[in-house]
């Protein structure tokens, strides 16, 4: 049966609107038990790729430990630069719309140091050896994947096909976001000097394909004709709006010779006011509605498994192909 597979970029509260002076909350964490228990109904096994705030949160890594202790989750680990040790600071030009940095910016042996901060921290507090992988703000590089399979990494799922990251600044003059626009949408080998690195990208798929909207008004029937026209990017990442589009992805990669789907969300957005997109407690109770009748579908054609272990069965077959092709 084909992978239903969860990454869960599991980070501090509502990072979208943070401050940069203000200390990162992690109040997101007493909200992921809802979720656990929703996939545990459905025998789905979330990958919490995880960051330096929330391993710094010890009811956090006792609750996950214990989770993944269980067989009912994977604890990965999930990078940005800007918060996770050691502290460095960036020399030359500014961009004129500062970013956060994404972890590329940096010199090879800061990157190592930040890679080997955050391994350590998840296997010290969580006692796990993280083996899968997403890059903060999603950005790779070579550099970065040979750095991950020296650190025993097997596995990494921040490839996102058809999107162009290009215009999301770094800190740093000149340095912007990954091109995935030319991205395969199935696994492939990263080859690296230490042992390869499988990339497991996100699901995304290009369509022009007309997708009912959730109601027959006009704005909204107005954009779904003109998504026809233009076409548009489909993700399994909930926005509150998109049930029809997501039931439209599951469907098609059911019916293609993919062998796995991979759902995003952010372990904040199960939190009122942790995003921009869950407002309140309203927001976030539709969610769950359209999170349930997603499942269900799924379920017909998939079943829970982790990235993780996803990446070990693809290397178990030794079907992978190995790919030059990197983002930069």
């Amino acid at each position: 049966m084909k992978k239903f597979l969860i990454s869960i970029d599991t980070e501090g509260d509502n990072l979208w609107e943070w401050n940069k002076k203000d200390p990162i909350g992690t109040r997101n964490a007493k909200y992921l038990p809802r979720f656990q228990a929703l996939c545990d109904r459905y025998g789905y096994k979330p990958t919490y790729l995880s960051n330096w705030e929330m391993v710094s949160d010890p009811g956090f890594c006792e609750m996950v430990g214990s989770w993944a202790a269980e067989g009912r989750c994977e604890v990965g680990m999930h990078l940005h630069a800007w918060n996770t040790p050691p502290s460095f600071e960036l020399t030359g030009e500014k961009n004129d719309d500062c970013g956060l940095p994404y972890l590329i910016e940096f010199t090879d042996d800061i990157m190592e140091a930040k890679i080997d901060a955050m391994t350590d921290a998840i296997i010290d507090r969580i006692g796990i050896r993280p083996i899968s992988h997403r890059a903060g703000r999603w950005a790779m590089d070579q550099r970065y994947f040979e750095l991950l399979a020296r650190k025993g990494y097997i596995c990494d799922c921040s490839v996102t096909p058809h999107i162009n990251w290009i215009t999301s600044p770094g800190l740093t003059k000149g340095v912007s976001g990954a091109d995935y626009s030319n991205a395969s949408e199935e696994p492939y080998l990263v080859r690296c000097d230490k042992a390869d690195i499988v990339e497991v990208p996100l699901t995304v798929r290009d369509t022009h394909s007309f997708i009912k909207p959730a109601t027959c008004k006009a704005k909204p029937l107005a954009k779904s004709l003109y998504n026809v026209a233009r076409g548009q990017s489909l993700q399994l990442r909930p926005n509150g709006k998109n049930l029809n589009e997501m039931l439209w992805l599951e469907r098609r990669v059911a019916n293609s010779s993919s062998e796995y789907i991979m759902f995003m969300l952010h372990s904040s957005e199960f939190m009122p006011g942790g995003s921009p997109t869950f407002r309140d407690e309203a927001a976030v109770e539709n969610l769950y509605v359209q999170l349930e009748k997603l499942f269900d579908r799924a379920s017909l054609d998939f079943e829970g498994e982790t990235i993780g272990a996803y990446a070990r069965e693809l290397i178990s077959n030794n079907s992978l192909e190995r790919s030059g092709w990197i983002a930069r």
